[in-house]
Order: C-alpha cells, then structure tokens, then sequence
C-alpha cells in the first residue's frame, strides 16, 4: 500500500468502492486522512463497513465539509453527464480528482525522481505495460506494476530511489490526474472508443494527450493522425519526444518496427535493436509497436543494449491475448479470448495462416463483415454461442463452418481438423469477436476454459 500522506488531516471523500476506490480510501485513511466513503451498492458499502471505512451517504451531506473528492474511474465525470456526487463537489468548490492523482502527489512529496512510467493508448496498453515491466526488471530493476492493468496503483509499494512504477491508464483515469506528471508517458494510439463517456473524438483524444503533454520525457506513435498531431504539437514545443511507428511512419528520433525486428533511428542514423521474428507473443505489427514503446520508453531514460533485445525475448506475453497455449501434434493452439470484437479479432488474423477459427459469443455491432479481406487465411470456422446464424451468414462460402456451439465441442473439433490439414503449422485459433456474456461472466472466464481443453489435447498429444 501507499499511505497518502499528502492528505494528512484533510477532509476527503471518496465515491466508489470497487477495487481501487477501496485501495483509495485505506490508503488515505493510512496517511492520516478525515475519509468517508460512500458506493450505491450495499455489498461494496458492508465490505467498506467491515475493513473500518466511515460510511456517509453523500446524497445528504454538507459537501462544503470536503476538501476533496476521490471519484472511482467508472463514475462519469462528463457526459453524458456528471455524476450527481462530481454536481456536488463542484457546487461546493471542492476538487474531484481520483487515485491516479493521488500516487502522483504523494510520489512527489516521496522520491520525485524515482522513475514512473505512465502508458496510454485505445489498444494494446496492457501489453506495452507488462511488456515494459518486464524488460526493467530484467535489467535489475526494482518494478511495481498496476493501474488499469489489474493492481489499483496504491496498492502497490511506495515510490522510492531507484523503485520503478510502470502504470496503465485508461482515458477514466487521465480524466481525474490534473497534475499527471510521469518520468516517460507512452500513448499508442487513438481510435474511436469510449465516446458515450468523453462526448467527442477530439475530447478523448485531448485526453490521452494530457498524458504525455506532462511527461518529462514523451513516446507517441505516429502511426494514427491524432497521435501523429499530439508529436509535432509536442516536438514544436520543444518537448522531448521518442517517435514510434509500425507503418514506416517516423518522422523524427524513435524506434519502428520493420519486417519482424525493431529499428533505431536517431542522430547516430538507423541501427538494428532487436529481431522479434522469433518470439511467439510479440507476433504481429500490433505486438510490434507495443515493443517498439517499451523499448522507446527504456531509451528515454537511457537503457538500451544487449540486455533490452534478451529480455525481449523471454517476455511471456499475457493471457487471453494471442496467448500461445502449446502444441498438439503440429496444431498450435492460441488462446484470443480478448478479442472481444472484430477490430481485437482482426489483429490475430493478421498474424496467422491455415487458421482453424473459433468465433462466435454474444455479437457487437458491425459484426465480422470488416474481417472479409483476412477470411481467405481461414481454414475452417467453428462457430458458437449467440452469433453463430449471423456469423455463418457473414462468411457465406468463404470458407467452410460448422456450427458446434460450446468451446467443449469446437475445440477437439479444430484440433482434429487441424492435425489433419496438409498445412505444415496449422493453427487453432479463438478469436471469438464476440462478448462472452452468452456462455461465459467475462472474457477471462472464456479463455480459461478453451486453455483448460486445449491443454488436455495437448498432453493426449504426447501419449
């Protein structure tokens, strides 16, 4: 945990009690906050009630009171519209602001110089942040890691010399950091997402931006025209900026990806990095630029060398997205259960050939139609779930399907037909470009399950 202490005596409230609401409130009352809390859900507030939290119904309270509100990243702050409690917080003068500033101002009163990296981006933020994490501390490094990615950031250690904090953002999060200030700010990419909460693409994007905009040193791929934007806005500022770009897109110093391997260009010229080739979970131009931004972020603060292009390829990747799960036989199975739409799914297709597709769940809007030109790397569909008669529909006589409903029946299914192909790496892919609420409460649930199966064909495999 991160005792607060920059709210010590302070007034605070803090709305929202899930994962990192809760980590916020015991971490101000740790630092010697005045807290209350309050959540419209009456298990959150028992939880709360239990650990010693003060519960205050903020509907009725004198907010005048407050000196701060902690708003949990899910509560809407803008649109479409303010939340009643961020209404009265502003009527009453006082801040809102949320656990993502917090960490900010305590490392600031901490250890201001430790290293903090703060990574962005529509896609593939989570990748970049574990991907980062595990190249410093390959380097030796003292690494915490959390934020959006899974551990709420003040529940990790304090910051301190020569302690590294590798930190997700959403837009949610950025939204509530006014005085975000990271050692390195990493934004990917921006592409439609999210505008039920930030009204416009020209407000997310703003958004995302705050993040590097504060940044002592700023890594932005180019390869999106927002991004590309926020770089020459910063670079004519005289901001120091690490372009990134898996297009052939640099028009400044950085780091692209080209035909399978990572490139420097700086005033040196254009050198070799890393070959990424042969290393399964950094497959595909997405999974390129991901490392190209780790590895950007890792030369902002000058670390580079040898030991970057090792730690390159001992990286595991992460679960459910493009996680390669083994072999059976001469099948690999590959588990993209996070692909919860086509746009996710699109990025596998890409990365393989002699697919044997799972696919189907609860459809999203637009369904597969945007996938045609990737269907002729297709072997074969296995369908399930909910969007099995509108994907079959979609796919006409592209290629062959058979509609087999659970992961239970579609997964040997695709094995079998697999091992049975005349191609030489078959692959049997779970893509499902579908939520998973039809079968599954979330995408991980999902993609447990096909691991479980797979690695049950995988050891009958080898018998």
């Amino acid at each position: 945990m991160i005792p607060v202490f920059a709210f010590a005596g302070k007034r605070v409230a803090v709305f929202g009690l899930g994962g990192s609401g809760f980590s916020t409130a015991q971490a101000l009352v740790a630092g010697g906050a005045d807290v209350r809390v309050w959540d419209d859900n009456e298990h959150a507030r028992e939880k709360a009630r239990a650990a010693g939290l003060r519960i205050d119904n903020f509907a009725g309270a004198d907010w005048s009171w407050f000196e701060t509100l902690v708003l949990s990243p899910g509560v809407p702050l803008t649109h479409p519209a303010p939340h009643w409690s961020v209404v009265k917080a502003r009527e009453a003068g006082v801040e809102v602001v949320g656990d993502i500033e917090l960490f900010c101002r305590e490392r600031r009163r901490l250890a201001p110089d430790a290293p903090f990296v703060a990574i962005t981006g529509t896609n593939g933020k989570s990748t970049t942040t574990a991907l980062t994490a595990h190249l410093f501390r390959a380097l030796g490094f003292d690494v915490e890691v959390g934020g959006n990615i899974g551990t709420p950031i003040l529940a990790l250690a304090p910051p301190a010399p020569g302690r590294v904090h590798v930190v997700e953002c959403s837009s949610y999060q950025i939204d509530l950091a006014p005085t975000l200030d990271p050692t390195v700010g990493v934004l990917l990419n921006v592409t439609p997402d999210h505008l039920d909460r930030h009204g416009t693409m020209e407000n997310y994007a703003a958004i995302k931006e705050r993040l590097v905009a504060g940044a002592e040193h700023a890594v932005v791929g180019v390869d999106d025209a927002f991004c590309a934007a926020v770089a020459r806005r910063l670079e004519e500022s005289g901001r120091d900026v690490v372009e990134i770009s898996a297009a052939g897109r640099l028009e400044g110093r950085g780091v692209s990806y080209e035909d399978g391997a990572l490139y420097r260009l700086d005033e040196h010229g254009r050198g070799l990095i890393a070959d990424l080739s042969g290393i399964g979970s950094l497959r595909g131009a997405h999974n390129g630029q991901n490392a190209a931004a780790a590895v950007a972020a890792l030369r902002a603060v000058g670390l580079e060398g040898a030991g970057v292009a090792r730690a390159l390829a001992s990286f595991a990747g992460l679960a459910h997205r493009m996680e390669e799960v083994g072999r059976a036989g001469k099948a690999l199975l590959v588990n993209d259960s996070k692909a919860t739409n086509a746009d996710a799914a699109e990025k596998a297709l890409l990365s393989f050939r002699d697919i044997y597709w799972i696919l189907g769940g609860r459809p999203k809007a637009g369904g597969i139609a945007p996938l045609r030109p990737l269907f002729p790397r297709v072997a074969k569909g296995y369908l399930i779930g909910e969007a099995a008669d509108a994907f079959a529909q979609e796919i006409g006589d592209a290629f062959p399907v058979v509609r087999c409903e659970t992961l239970e029946k579609a997964v040997p299914a695709a094995v079998a037909d697999a091992q049975n192909s005349a191609a030489s790496e078959p692959v049997v892919l779970l893509s499902p470009a579908c939520a998973s609420f039809d079968q599954f409460p979330d995408f991980e649930k999902r993609g447990d399950r096909f691991r479980e199966i797979a690695l049950s064909l995988i050891a009958g495999s080898k018998r």
